[in-house]
């Protein structure tokens, strides 16, 4: 039933993050999205969760999707140990005085968000430069698109975050 997978997913805080109660709509769909998420924000892969948070942030950025700039924004903060983090990405990644890895990660994460189709060689040879696989490349790009699918599911639902988002490592 609805109720017992919603009881498998009760956060620390002591609830269920909004956008996993919006799957009531179609409740088929809540397995997988919980096993997609595990997998692109847990599943093996060179990137560190905190990099995996700042991808979505940066995807909520350009999506302008308030639940997930909210909720991926104190992930960014609670994982950094930076309060400002989160909202520097969210604002312009490029001003938070990132390192340069992590700067590109984000230009692709920006630019295969506003412009897939103008994805080239040169934007995976960048990331390459900078030490990411085409494995790794994989994993992001699964990334991007999981929080551009979410951003829209949120946005078209008028998801307004947990409250408990706004005030994790403040």
């Amino acid at each position: 039933s609805l109720k017992d997978q919603y009881n498998n997913l009760i956060e620390p805080w002591g609830g269920v993050d909004n956008i996993l109660k919006i799957h009531s709509l179609n409740p088929e769909s809540l397995d997988a999205h919980v096993r997609l998420y595990k997998m692109a924000m847990y599943g093996k892969s060179i990137l560190h969760r905190r990099e995996r948070e700042m991808i979505a942030v940066t995807v909520s950025s350009e999506n302008h999707c308030f639940y997930c700039l909210v909720a991926h924004g104190s992930a960014v903060r609670e994982l950094s140990n930076d309060p400002q983090l989160g909202e520097r990405i969210a604002a312009n990644f490029r001003y938070a005085e990132l390192p340069e890895k992590q700067l590109e990660l984000l230009n692709f994460t920006k630019k295969l968000t506003r412009d897939p189709s103008e994805i080239s060689e040169s934007d995976r040879i960048k990331l390459r430069e900078v030490g990411y696989t085409d494995r790794d490349i994989w994993d992001i790009s699964a990334i991007i698109g999981l929080f551009n699918m979410t951003n829209r599911l949120a946005s078209a639902t008028e998801m307004e975050p947990n409250d408990n988002y706004h005030n994790i490592a403040r």
